[in-house]
């Protein structure tokens, strides 16, 4: 197996081993300090089943090829819009802390907006590609992205800005990779941004993350109690950490560790060497698929892996910068690393799509879009 697609494997099994473990430790304390009536096992046990149906959805994804993912990425848009629709239909969507993000399906939570994060730039990629061949005019880049922002609308008014960030951000590096002129994009943006600002800052527990972002004291037994025992636990660990397992955030301290803080809980178990580890591993990841994507002969190939790369490190990269303080609180888990069903599968898919170019035959004619 050539050296790019071994070290990308290598680096994702990695990052999701050392992430199962850490739920495993972080679920199975809470369960046991606060004498909760479910097994120890239950959160792993989820996890891994996940993960196997990540796995299975990426081989059929790698089964198929990315062209033909590209290809259905316009009715994919329109299935994942109107689960997205659903979502918001009360007794359909289930609503979790005032937001409606998730659909039930056989006892399990099913969160489609993890998806169109994929789906969304799949789709752009596509018909994008369709004007390679002649003009593409503002007109045509109007249409593409009003046909795109409908499912994005549809999750920000889940409310999931962090998620509607991503997908937006990850447009913006195509915009940049596929050479679109500054001037499609460069006004409706900075629109785009201030329209989205405006909507985001107005919203109740928006402005509750901003007041505890400048200032976590002022709420610490609200908003602010996550952020500031984050802060705690990844300080406490130093240089080398506590040891696996003896963490003391885990213990009540720092609620829901498991979600999109326990980067915090790795950092107090195993310190400053450990996250720099899991740093590593993430930027291997992204340079043996950069190096992938530059490899493609095709352009579909190369937008598409940059496109899978980026999402899953620039959510990483927020992720990080949250826990450590640095960001606001957006919501967005640490991608492979985190507890978190159908983003895991996403993610899986994600690393499946950089795999699938990578492994694709070499067409000796130029791939036809359309």
């Amino acid at each position: 197996m050539p050296l790019p697609r071994l070290t990308l494997l290598l680096t994702a099994f990695s990052i999701f081993a050392i992430g199962i473990v850490m739920i495993f430790s972080t679920t199975s304390a809470e369960v046991l300090d606060q004498e909760l009536a479910k097994s120890t096992h239950q959160a792993f046990i989820k996890q891994m089943l996940y993960a196997f149906a990540g796995l299975t959805l990426g081989s059929f994804l790698v089964f198929i090829g990315y062209r033909r993912l590209l290809a259905l990425s316009g009715p994919l848009l329109w299935l994942f819009s109107l689960l997205l629709l659903l979502v918001l239909i009360p007794g359909i969507g289930r609503e979790v802390n005032g937001s409606k993000r998730w659909l039930s399906i056989a006892g399990l939570s099913f969160q489609p907006s993890e998806f169109v994060k994929y789906v969304v730039p799949a789709f752009f990629i596509y018909r994008y590609l369709l004007f390679c061949e002649g003009k593409f005019y503002f007109k045509d880049f109007l249409k593409l992205i009003a046909l795109v922002s409908i499912p994005m609308f549809l999750i920000m008014i889940e409310p999931n800005n962090g998620t509607t960030a991503v997908i937006a951000m990850t447009l913006f590096a195509l915009f940049l990779i596929a050479r679109i002129p500054a001037k499609y994009w460069a006004w409706p943006l900075v629109a785009f941004a201030a329209l989205a600002g405006t909507f985001a800052v107005n919203l109740p527990y928006v402005k509750a993350r901003l007041n505890v972002y400048l200032d976590p004291t002022r709420d610490l037994m609200g908003k602010g109690h996550q952020p500031y025992q984050a802060k705690i636990a990844a300080g406490s660990g130093q240089l080398f950490g506590k040891g696996p397992g003896n963490g003391l955030q885990k213990l009540s301290y720092l609620p829901e560790a498991q979600n999109d803080y326990i980067a915090a809980i790795y950092a107090e178990e195993f310190g400053f060497l450990g996250i720099a580890l899991l740093i590593a591993l993430y930027l291997g990841m992204a340079s043996s698929a950069f190096y992938i994507a530059c490899g493609c002969d095709d352009l579909g190939g190369f937008y598409l892996a940059s496109a899978a790369i980026f999402l899953i490190t620039f959510q990483a990269f927020m992720n990080l910068g949250v826990v450590s303080g640095l960001l606001p609180s957006t919501g967005l888990n640490l991608p492979l690393f985190s507890q978190g069903g159908t983003s895991l599968m996403a993610n899986i898919l994600g690393i499946a799509i950089i795999y699938s170019v990578a492994s694709a035959p070499k067409q000796e004619e130029k791939p036809i879009y359309g």
